[in-house]
């Protein structure tokens, strides 16, 4: 029998890369969206790259929720065999006030999770971010980042988004823990994911891409961040399902930590006549420049951070190695070239 997904945020760069492989792989897909109009811009965007799109019609369909609403999700859930929630603001800029991220991430991770309970959902897959995991310092005595690891959501190095991703998935854990015994809770812990997107409704990380591509700067920030391809992300997502081994899991998907200078280098080399920022600022002028911008106040506590990660389990997980990160971001910047975008 075919096993339904309910996928929330459906309309996101990376959830409709999953709505992809999930009908590739013969699971029907119930998508949400703020507005039902959105629908047809996720059908627009998959269709293209399935192989067989005969009754997507019917294998893909769309109800309209609000991750700060309770309407709806009773019935959304009905004949519902898995959750899958990926809906969550990413936002490039930082809010003036930081519940405006923390509280629909939270309290929409808890509406959806409670939604699946009380319908007997009991598989459900919540994509949280290494953001959970890396967002504080590596802890003495640790080499590197793993699943065991803890963000502090007290730490005043933390901005609004590593707060929002981070006490959203221990919410839901302690919901999984207390109230939902026999459900089983698996959370995806992407890094900075890039890859082309499906089309041209992208998230923000494929903005930071573009704005490279455009030379917006005269030079990069000294940070980085751990990079994987949506495409891992996705397909982890897919994998974990009917795999019980993961039940109870974190899985921290990444390939590997590029500085924003490796990423520009990566762009540089692939289109060397583009006129690509590779130069470094000094952490002093970032420090002084965050004193008047609270977006770059927010990324000093980053400056020469390199995060040493174990993704051990992610390639366990998936049978193999992670596609290069480099070529993620070269992939990126081709798709925005391609449609001429920049």
């Amino acid at each position: 029998m075919t096993q339904t997904v309910l996928l929330t945020g459906a309309s996101g760069y990376i959830a409709k890369h999953i709505a992809l492989q999930l009908l590739e792989a013969g699971y029907n897909v119930r998508g949400t969206v703020r507005d039902l109009s959105r629908g047809a811009e996720v059908t627009d965007a998959i269709r293209p790259h399935l192989k067989d799109d005969s009754n997507l019609e019917t294998r893909l369909a769309f109800v309209a929720l609000d991750l700060t609403a309770d309407t709806g999700w009773t019935e959304a859930m009905d004949g519902v065999d898995v959750l899958m929630h990926t809906a969550s603001p990413f936002p490039l800029d930082q809010p003036k006030n930081e519940d405006d991220l923390i509280r629909p991430a939270v309290d929409g991770a808890m509406r959806a999770l409670r939604a699946a309970h009380a319908a007997g959902v009991k598989r459900v897959i919540l994509t949280s971010s290494t953001a959970a995991i890396s967002g504080s310092a590596l802890p003495a005595g640790d080499i590197s980042f793993d699943e065991t690891n803890w963000t502090d959501p007290t730490d005043p190095d933390t901005g609004a988004y590593v707060r929002s991703k981070t006490l959203a998935e221990q919410a839901a854990w302690n919901f999984v823990s207390k109230d939902a015994p026999d459900m089983h809770l698996t959370t995806i812990n992407p890094g900075f994911v890039l890859g082309a997107p499906l089309d041209q409704h992208f998230g923000t990380s494929i903005q930071v891409i573009e704005r490279l591509l455009r030379g917006k700067d005269p030079m990069l920030p000294d940070i980085g961040f751990s990079t994987v391809d949506v495409q891992d992300v996705a397909e982890m997502h897919v994998t974990v399902i009917n795999k019980p081994e993961t039940f109870g899991q974190r899985i921290m998907t990444v390939d590997s930590f590029l500085t924003f200078k490796d990423i520009a280098q990566a762009v540089k080399a692939a289109f060397p006549s583009r006129r690509i920022p590779t130069r470094v600022a000094p952490n002093f002028l970032i420090r002084i420049l965050g004193r008047f911008d609270p977006t770059i106040k927010s990324i000093i506590p980053g400056l020469g951070r390199v995060d040493k990660i174990d993704n051990s389990r992610a390639r366990a997980t998936i049978g193999r190695g992670m596609r290069q990160a480099r070529k993620s971001v070269v992939s990126s910047a081709t798709y925005l070239i391609d449609n001429k975008l920049v």
